[in-house]
């Protein structure tokens, strides 16, 4: 019997709320996680804070979809320790290429200094990793793809689990069966997150009043 994990079981886990990690980059074997606890980051909740807000109105960055996630995924990667191994590359890579895993970068210039990667399905994104090479790239990328998020219709964005990090831009924990009744919800919504143009500077900056 061939028990390869496929890009389509990879879906219809994620489907379930259950996602794979591998122990390291050199690791064989994928683990298959369904938390107590989940980390979320509410689409009327992300704590746009005055220094990012203000870094955002300077910047002379530009913020992309879709146009580098092989470069994403490896900047992601690219740490000390990590569980994304060669399996779920090659697994986000065909998901990508099928329409169904987005990357989001941040450019200066020519250079890609920070991204975020994840699938989205139905009108939940299931973000599975970000990567800063600057100060603030990461939280740009946060702040856009939240923006992004709302303004295409979707009504959940799972963080998997909840750091120091994601808690500063108003993440949350909420118990397992609290996300399993969000997701089977956000299930049901059509949402397509190439659909509209990525928000202007000016779009994003509203985070500070929208709020709830």
């Amino acid at each position: 019997m061939d028990l390869r994990l496929t890009p389509r079981i990879l879906l219809e886990a994620y489907r379930l709320g259950t996602f794979p990690m591998a122990e390291s980059r050199e690791g064989r074997t994928l683990y298959w996680f369904d938390p107590v606890q989940r980390g979320i980051i509410p689409l009327d909740g992300f704590h746009l804070s005055r220094s990012l807000a203000r870094h955002i109105r300077d910047m002379s960055w530009r913020v992309t979809l879709n146009t580098d996630f092989d470069g994403v995924i490896e900047g992601c990667a690219a740490r000390d320790t990590t569980w994304i191994n060669a399996e779920i590359t090659d697994l986000f890579t065909a998901l990508h290429r099928a329409g169904h895993a987005h990357s989001l970068e941040v450019w200066d210039g020519d250079d890609l200094i920070g991204g975020i990667y994840g699938l989205a399905i139905g009108g939940v994104f299931c973000g599975e990793s970000m990567f800063s090479q600057r100060t603030n790239a990461s939280k740009v990328a946060m702040a856009w793809l939240v923006t992004h998020l709302r303004r295409s219709g979707f009504t959940l964005f799972d963080t998997q689990y909840l750091n120091d990090h994601l808690a500063r831009l108003g993440g949350v924990e909420i118990p397992r069966m609290d996300y399993r009744k969000r997701l089977a919800d956000a299930l049901k919504v059509k949402a397509d997150i190439t659909a509209l143009k990525l928000p202007s500077v000016q779009e994003v900056m509203q985070l500070r009043t929208q709020r709830s």
